[in-house]
């Protein structure tokens, strides 16, 4: 048996989440494979982590469509008997359709791996936590990265080319648009400044500051995004971004069911908002009620004077 990883990039470098999968498919104690869809560049990143065995690499300059893509990952399953996969929006585009086509269930979000075929998932928003078992022979799951720990470096292995991808489904891909951005990647940052709908559109004015002087990453709640306030990419929640950071701070957001899905395994969380009875303040570990635009700055002066001092 082998462990097929379905890896991210962004067109330069392998997404860290992928060196956290290649940890999660440690459990296995099997050969590992890496799928690279994407320039050589990125392979030849892939072919240098802890664990991988073996890299299969299909040049593109692009990720294709789920329609184009899961026929290639069926064929490659005939062989093995795990495909794994970050709980990203690939993910949860290109796997459920592999799955169909395999006639096996499509696990998703696995917070723990207890057995070559048992797994712990969130149900309810993250309010449960369910223990359940596959019996089918071809395992398809995807996981939440920020959760297992990321592999290191290794001596490079072989790296095998594949043919290209053939284009013959309904869809088709018109565009990709990238920001770029010096901040770290919102999925596996270390700290996540987070706001909600209540900072209006002062949302990056007032966030912005505190972000950059922390080295963190910017977060919104769906309300946010929904409103205009912050990009789409930025939303964590259920249906967004799900994140584990060792600090999350919530600016001015309540705390509803689906934003916590996202973020309820952050480490060490903060919460700043004016309302004492916001759900917020009950998953909490230090929560500091008052005026968001005025605690805000305050909290990013007071940091960066003692950035300054200890420099």
């Amino acid at each position: 048996m082998s462990v097929l990883i379905l890896a991210e990039h962004d067109g330069l470098a392998l997404k860290p989440a992928t060196r956290r999968v290649v940890g999660a498919a440690g459990f296995w104690q099997q050969p590992v494979e890496l799928l690279v869809i994407g320039p050589a560049v990125v392979a030849n990143e892939a072919a240098c982590l802890a664990g991988v065995q073996r890299v299969l690499h299909v040049d593109s300059d692009a990720m294709p469509v789920a329609e184009d893509l899961a026929p290639l990952l069926v064929d490659l399953m005939h062989e093995r008997k795990v495909l794994l996969a970050a709980h990203s929006s690939l993910a949860r585009d290109v796997l459920p359709r592999v799955a169909a086509l395999l006639d096996v269930a499509m696990i998703g979000d696995v917070v723990r791996i207890t057995g070559p075929a048992s797994y712990v998932c969130p149900l309810y928003a993250g309010r449960l936590l369910a223990s359940m078992t596959s019996r089918d022979a071809i395992q398809v799951l995807t996981v939440r990265a920020p959760l297992f720990a990321p592999v290191g470096e290794s001596q490079a292995v072989p790296v095998f080319a594949l043919p290209a991808l053939a284009s013959g489904g309904a869809s088709r891909r018109v565009a990709v648009n990238r920001q770029v951005s010096e901040r770290p990647q919102l999925a596996s940052a270390r700290i996540v400044v987070s706001g909600g709908r209540a900072l209006g559109e002062k949302f990056d004015a007032v966030l912005a500051p505190l972000a950059e002087t922390l080295g963190a990453a910017v977060g919104a709640t769906r309300a946010a995004v929904d409103a205009g306030f912050a990009a789409n990419e930025l939303q964590v929640g259920q249906t967004g971004v799900v994140v584990a950071p060792a600090i999350y701070l919530a600016v001015g957001l309540s705390g509803a069911a689906q934003h916590l899905a996202g973020m309820s395994d952050s480490e060490v969380i903060v919460a700043i908002n004016q309302d004492l009875e916001a759900p917020i303040f009950k998953v909490a570990d230090y929560g500091l009620v008052g005026d968001l635009f005025e605690v805000v700055p305050a909290v990013t002066r007071a940091i960066q004077q003692l950035q300054e001092r200890q420099a």
